[in-house]
Formats: C-alpha cells, structure tokens, sequence
C-alpha cells in the first residue's frame, strides 16, 4: 500500500496500571465464580509450600472444598466458645459474615470497620425498637407468633439499622439480620448482645489472620481507600 493513501494509524493507549500491591496474586479470571478466594488459596498453598497445589488453587471443586473447610472452621471455633462458656456465641448473621470475609475480602462491606459498626448499629437498633414497642420482656416472634407491635419493631430496627450504616459510611448486609435477631426478640438481653459483638471481633480477628497469611491486602480496620475492584470478574 502506498504511504500516501495508507489510513492514519491510530493512537495507542496506555494499558491502566494495576491496583494491586506488587506480589499480590491476581484471580485467576478463567473461575470468576470463585471471588477472590482463588486468591486467598493461591497465598495459602504459597506460604504452606505446596507448589504442586498452585495449578489447581482456582479450581471450582478447591475452591468449595476451602468456603466449606473455613465455614466449619469459622463456626466451629464459636461453637467450641459456646460449650466451654455456657453461653449462645452462635449467632445466624455470622453466616453471611464470614462468607464474605473470604469471598470479597478486600470489598468495603468486609473491613473490621464495616463488620463491627455494621453489627453494633444493628444490635443497637434491634432493642430500641424493643424498647419502643414495649416488647422488651415478650417471648420470641418464633414461639409466641407475629404481632403488630413485633411488625412494627422488625421494620423499624431494620429502616435504622440501614439508615445509620449510610450515615456512618459503614455499610455491612449482614447487619440486617443481626437487626432482626434482635427486634423478633431471639436475643434481646442486653448481655446477649455483648456476646453477640464478642463473637463479631473473634471472627473478624480471624478473617484478619487468614486473609494476612494469604497475602492479600486485608485492612486492619477501614476499607482500603483503592481496593483492587477488578478482582473476581470476568474478562
């Protein structure tokens, strides 16, 4: 082709940086379904030197044989607290705590930060809304059925607890269900609700312990200011 009539090339652009501290472990973007515990496991087989495990560590079936390993883990850890202390440290919105802890981790909603105010605003809005509604000494929603006063409570615990998460900046899902813990009157002592922000930290020490040992850029307390939001989608 002749220069002359060759058509202007067009101007290259600049590749975007990586977010990703150096040495972070990128997921592998063939298994989005995994989060970013296909990284967590790539750190973990890294630190426990098992190279020969590195090839399968994004594997769907690795990937559900570590959510179920650290799950038991998880909960079983309260569930050990609980026996030896006499006392309820098994609590339903652990559940969903956890599964993010090591599914997004790096994800605003699973910093310390987010994870504690996120319980505290629940666990707080949960009993005024008891205390509101006079239902302070009624028997769980679950034995003695649903009220009218129990609707109100329920959907007022739930309206604050989202409401101040926004104004704190603290946004944390599984808040909502300790809120509701608390407004159907499953736990309403003031006491069990201590234990319930006990069993928060113990696991958010531990989501801090794992996600440190894997490598990943896990915050001490509020969400990393860029978190790497590439992670765990697809190409």
């Amino acid at each position: 082709m002749d220069p002359e009539t060759r058509p202007p090339s067009q101007p290259t652009q600049a590749k975007p940086t990586s977010p990703l501290p150096p040495g972070y472990a990128r997921i592998d973007r063939e298994h989005p379904i995994g989060g970013q515990m296909s990284d967590i496991v790539q750190g973990l087989f890294t630190r426990t030197r098992l190279p020969w495990l590195l090839q399968h560590h994004s594997q769907v079936a690795v990937l559900a044989i570590f959510s179920f390993i650290n799950g038991c883990i998880s909960i079983g850890l309260m569930s050990i607290l609980a026996v030896i202390t006499g006392s309820p440290f098994i609590f339903p919105s652990l559940g969903p705590t956890a599964f993010l802890f090591f599914y997004t981790p790096t994800a605003p909603s699973a910093s310390p930060r987010n994870t504690l105010v996120g319980h505290a605003v629940g666990a707080l809005a949960g009993y005024l809304s008891l205390i509101i509604t006079g239902l302070t000494t009624a028997g769980p929603a679950l034995s003695v059925g649903v009220t009218w006063p129990r609707v109100f409570a329920a959907a007022l615990s739930l309206g604050l607890t989202a409401g101040v998460m926004v104004l704190l900046k603290s946004p944390h899902p599984p808040a909502g269900a300790t809120t509701l813990i608390v407004s159907l009157g499953i736990l309403k002592e003031p006491w069990q609700l201590l234990l319930l922000m006990i069993a928060v930290l113990l696991l958010t020490l531990q989501a801090i312990a794992i996600n440190r040992l894997a490598g990943i850029p896990y915050p001490l307390w509020s969400p990393l200011r860029n978190p790497p939001a590439d992670l765990g989608k697809g190409t």
